[in-house]
């Protein structure tokens, strides 16, 4: 993933998303600092030929019931576990004709050790790389406070959906 340093100057921006991001299967970047201007944010890392892969609708569902009231989740794709598609376009295939995700779904990029991206190397330090696919982390919007949730727990879960309206209201 090419991630460039963006000069965001966004007070409400944490570092680690003070970066922009190239799209999934696209010339087109985003910039996480703009996306996220101090929401809380899901950050998952994904794949498309996993056992989870499916969590994709939760996520989906997750983001329209959310989205209004602050939160911004974000796909990662990654291959650490090879279980991703090598072609962008075939992911880019599951996540929006399979899965009908309209939530930012960015390039297919390292997510554990030394090759991480930026934000995964930040949610490395502040919790723990993800142990597979669709590991979540729930992260506030001054960046300083991560939940992570394994890849068993579901996007519908009563214990993530109580997270992420207990981060909605501080």
């Amino acid at each position: 993933m090419t991630f460039f340093s963006a000069n965001a100057s966004a007070a409400s921006c944490p570092d680690y998303l003070n970066v922009e991001a190239r799209k999934l299967h696209s010339d087109d970047n985003v910039n996480l600092c703009e996306l996220t201007q101090g929401k809380t944010v899901l950050i998952v890392n994904t794949a498309s030929n996993c056992g989870f892969t499916s969590q994709f609708e939760g996520l989906e569902a997750l983001h329209k019931q959310y989205k209004d009231k602050g939160l911004v989740v974000i796909g990662f794709p990654s291959d650490d576990f090879f279980q991703e598609e090598k072609d962008e376009a075939k992911t880019a295939d599951v996540c929006f004709i399979n899965y009908g995700v309209t939530f930012t779904m960015v390039a297919t990029s390292p997510v554990r050790g030394n090759d991480a991206n930026s934000v995964f190397q930040h949610l490395n330090q502040k919790s723990t790389a993800p142990k597979w696919n669709f590991y979540k982390y729930l992260v506030s919007g001054d960046g300083e406070t991560v939940t992570e949730f394994s890849s068993r727990v579901k996007p519908d879960s009563e214990e993530l959906k109580k997270a992420i309206d207990k981060q909605l209201s501080i």
